[in-house]
């Protein structure tokens, strides 16, 4: 098989030749501080993996509605940790709404949240601009360059992450938004369905996409953050609708629960994901039983992920890199689909280990 018909296989929850394996992403300063600056398609070659390129469509907007949504950002120096600070400013006919971000060399994260009251929510959900067109152009061109070494991912439109509980989680803080829907269940209702209505919008115009899978979802929904019945009320009607549109628009859709997700299994299910990602193990913090997982629910749903890269990456050796992967596959072989994955981005770890960790994948035969 070609890698292109071994992960297209393995997300039809069939069995392909052998083990296919991915990074959920190369990150920026692995590359930089492991690889020599190499990019994504560059050590995707070097380790001679599987390749997942994430690409989403250009968005094309109207100049009306650009005009009533002026970015500003404004660098404030660095705290007493060396972050890089910015102030982001977003101005509107009707207000102006603010948010404080800091860079560290791995990562971005905001310290102060964009949406902070009803009246932020309302000036936002009124002129937060909405795509008129979408142009897959970026995506077309990733795939002609791809050929058959693997499969094209792609992010839904939407504000924050891929659903919109996660996405209002991203703006307006994950603390707060539990409490909004404990307190004021119907408020809570009424933004989710605003953030839903915009994703629809622009998800109607995905139709004929090239993109082999979209990813949904985020660590909001994960059961370290909320419970089931909490997920069923603020997460799975909205994700519901959500995947039916990507269905129509021809790709597969992959829930991401990066944390716990053994109680949430059967509602990931309900959610009409076709599969499930991080599976993350114990060891990086999740809670994930992979065969467990495998058993209960492989029938209905591929996985992507449960690799250990604190242990087989970052702490490991070659040959603990290898057992790892073996380990993975016994665990799914004969239940579900499955791309053998770290449990998420990885910042560090001997290439020797990544390099076995892709060898081990070959030796993993159906």
């Amino acid at each position: 098989m070609t890698s292109r018909e071994r992960m297209l296989t393995a997300l039809d929850n069939g069995r392909p030749d052998r083990l296919p394996c991915q990074v959920h992403g190369w990150m920026d300063y692995y590359l930089d501080h492991y690889l020599g600056g190499m990019d994504w398609w560059q050590a995707y070659e070097r380790f001679d993996m599987d390749y997942a390129i994430y690409v989403s469509p250009s968005y094309l907007y109207r100049d009306e509605d650009l005009a009533d949504w002026q970015v500003k950002a404004t660098d404030l120096g660095k705290d007493d940790s060396g972050n890089v600070c910015s102030l982001i400013e977003i101005t509107t006919p009707k207000g102006v709404l603010r948010k404080k971000t800091a860079r560290t060399d791995i990562t971005v994260y905001d310290t102060e949240y964009l949406i902070k009251n009803d009246a932020d929510f309302e000036l936002w959900n009124e002129y937060y601009p909405v795509p008129s067109d979408v142009d897959f152009t970026p995506i077309r061109e990733a795939k002609d360059r791809l050929g058959d070494r693997g499969i094209i991912r792609s992010h839904p439109f939407s504000p924050g992450q891929g659903s919109p509980w996660q996405s209002f989680c991203t703006m307006y803080g994950t603390e707060g938004a539990i409490m909004l829907g404990m307190d004021r269940p119907d408020r809570l209702h009424e933004i989710l369905r605003s953030i839903l209505g915009k994703t629809l919008a622009v998800t109607e115009m995905w139709e004929g996409t090239p993109a082999d899978m979209v990813e949904v979802g985020g660590g909001a929904g994960s059961s370290t953050v909320i419970s089931p019945n909490f997920y069923r009320e603020f997460g799975l009607p909205y994700d519901r609708r959500q995947n039916e549109l990507f269905h129509k628009a021809g790709v597969k859709v992959v829930n991401h629960f990066c944390g716990g997700l053994m109680p949430m299994l059967d509602v990931v299910v309900e959610s009409g994901a076709d599969g499930l990602e991080t599976m993350t193990p114990p060891g990086m913090g999740g809670d994930c039983n992979l065969r467990e997982a495998s058993r209960r629910v492989g029938a209905e749903l591929f996985f992507i992920g449960g690799f250990d890269q604190n242990a087989g990456f970052e702490r490991g050796s070659p040959a603990d890199a290898r057992r790892l992967v073996i380990e993975c596959f016994e665990a799914t072989k004969d239940h579900a689909g499955y791309i053998c994955c770290p449990s998420d981005h990885f910042f560090h770890g001997d290439p020797a280990n990544v390099q076995a960790f892709a060898d081990a994948a070959k030796e993993c035969v159906y």
